[in-house]
């Protein structure tokens, strides 16, 4: 069988331990690794695209770029330019420091760039580690299981604009009690920080942070499973339609013209 053709993105930026760590991942899959991250950190970013600025690409070595923009830009430009000629099998996006959970999903540049890789077509599974409140990121974690956990997923039916989002748990890699494949969970605006400063010439600023606290959350979501100590895989898909609402709503605004 060919080895498949793996694009790595995220949002960390080209020098974060992270992305390092994933392309280690990828060489486990293929032989036939590409690298696309921005040049730096774009946290929060979601599914930007820069429109009003020129994207400037840094090639670092063979292979492997740093680009002057967003998550979605980083896989713009692969597939619309850098790797046009012959499209990625795959989009691997992270490894994110930090969850990407509940709601975190709205914000994030690396769900974004797995999100950008869906709508190509392609497979894409964004992966992330979780860490707590002492902000020691236990990388190890997903270096013991993240390979087993990519091979089981890239082997999975692949349905187009579907893709799958990997938390891995704040814990030891030998304490992880499995993988589990979740909904999407809900956290709480309530977690929403607004920190101010005051700068050297008197004027205020401010910081926007979350501060993530352990809940109760149902242990079928990303989130109670990776608090219950379990790798979480959660299919995600593009269309954000409530299909739920369509008939109520269509009843009481359908309306034709003459």
């Amino acid at each position: 069988m060919t080895a498949p053709r793996i694009l790595v993105v995220n949002d960390d930026g080209i020098h974060a331990p992270g992305i390092a760590l994933l392309e280690e991942l990828a060489r486990e899959l293929s032989h036939d690794v590409w690298v696309m991250a921005p040049e730096f950190e774009q946290s929060g970013k979601a599914h930007s695209l820069t429109l009003t600025d020129p994207i400037r690409v840094r090639e670092i070595t063979p292979k492997k770029f740093a680009v002057r923009g967003s998550p979605t830009d980083c896989v713009i430009m692969a597939c619309r330019h850098i790797m046009a000629a012959n499209l990625p099998d795959i989009v691997l996006s992270g490894v994110n420091r930090g969850a990407n959970l509940g709601d975190d999903v709205t914000y994030s540049g690396t769900i974004a760039a797995a999100m950008e890789g869906a709508l190509f077509g392609l497979r894409a599974i964004a992966l992330s580690q979780v860490f707590g409140r002492e902000r020691t990121v236990r990388w190890q974690t997903t270096r013991a299981h993240g390979a087993a956990v990519l091979r089981d997923t890239i082997a999975l039916p692949h349905e187009r604009g579907v893709f799958l989002n990997v938390n891995f748990p704040d814990c030891e890699p030998d304490a992880v009690r499995g993988v589990r494949v979740t909904r999407q969970g809900q956290r709480t605006m309530q977690e929403a920080a607004v920190s101010e400063r005051v700068d050297t010439r008197g004027f205020p600023y401010y910081w926007i942070n979350f501060n993530n606290e352990s809940g109760d959350h149902p242990l079928d979501t990303d989130v109670g499973a990776t608090e219950s100590g379990y790798i979480s895989v959660t299919p995600l898909h593009c269309n954000l339609t409530h299909a739920a609402s369509l008939a109520a709503v269509g009843g009481a605004l359908n309306r034709t013209t003459s």
